[in-house]
């Protein structure tokens, strides 16, 4: 089945994309996201961290760290390069997702459905038994095209706390935290939709859940700081 699914996933999808676009009248909301929600799934779902790895090093990253398919442990598998390409790839499927609620339906519910959708997908992969990342840089893909500002003020967070403590996990939180701030600022005091602060309460939530046993090794002393390599599976 794990080798079917990437097959005949595409396919299917562009068929029952098509079979909406023909049926249901596309100006009405339910049938822009009848089309956009499996769309921004299966994005999401694409395991960019599995293929790089198992591409270029012939391994299985799962099998490594903490079994996730991040940038994170994609770097302690697989190196820089590898790690870099992973970044890019990841956040590049969060911005495609809220680029394409823009091309759907250019709404603010919109562009929050089909971030929590990749980030769902990203972190539950369809075509890896629903495992996957922890959400991080998708998620961050999605901010970037929502809203810039809260974007860079995370990478300066994450930045500052990469520096201060070498933990990947507390950067990465502390970047969300951030971001979230930055959202609620904007819906406060500037032209900023607040329907995007859903995004950012749940997607925070989210991505704090997946970061739990991170945590756990914090409190335990045993969490890897970055560019320590792990062999066996772990940490993240």
């Amino acid at each position: 089945m794990k080798y079917v699914l990437p097959l005949v996933v595409p396919p299917l999808l562009a068929v029952y994309v098509l079979a909406v676009a023909l049926i249901v009248d596309t100006s009405q909301p339910l049938a822009q996201y009848l089309i956009l929600a499996p769309l921004a799934y299966v994005l999401g779902s694409v395991p960019w961290g599995f293929l790089v790895v198992r591409l270029l090093h012939g391994v299985d990253v799962r099998e490594y760290g903490s079994g996730r398919t991040g940038t994170s442990n994609v770097l302690r598998t697989g190196g820089l390069k590898s790690a870099a390409l992973v970044l890019v790839l990841d956040l590049s499927k969060g911005a495609l997702a809220v680029l394409l609620a823009k091309v759907v339906s250019d709404t603010a519910a919109a562009g929050v459905t089909a971030a929590l959708l990749v980030l769902a997908g990203h972190n539950w992969s369809l075509f890896l038994g629903f495992r996957g990342g922890r959400g991080i840089m998708p998620a961050a893909g999605a901010v970037l095209i929502i809203s810039p500002i809260a974007l860079a003020l995370c990478v300066l967070a994450w930045a500052a706390a990469i520096l201060v403590s070498r933990y990947v996990s507390v950067a990465s939180l502390a970047g969300v935290t951030m971001a979230v701030v930055a959202a609620v600022v904007q819906a406060v005091f500037f032209d900023f939709s607040s329907v995007y602060l859903i995004y950012f309460g749940i997607g925070a939530f989210i991505i704090f859940w997946q970061h739990s046993d991170n945590v756990l090794r914090l409190r335990h002393g045993t969490e890897p700081r970055l560019g320590q390599r792990v062999k066996s599976t772990e940490s993240d």
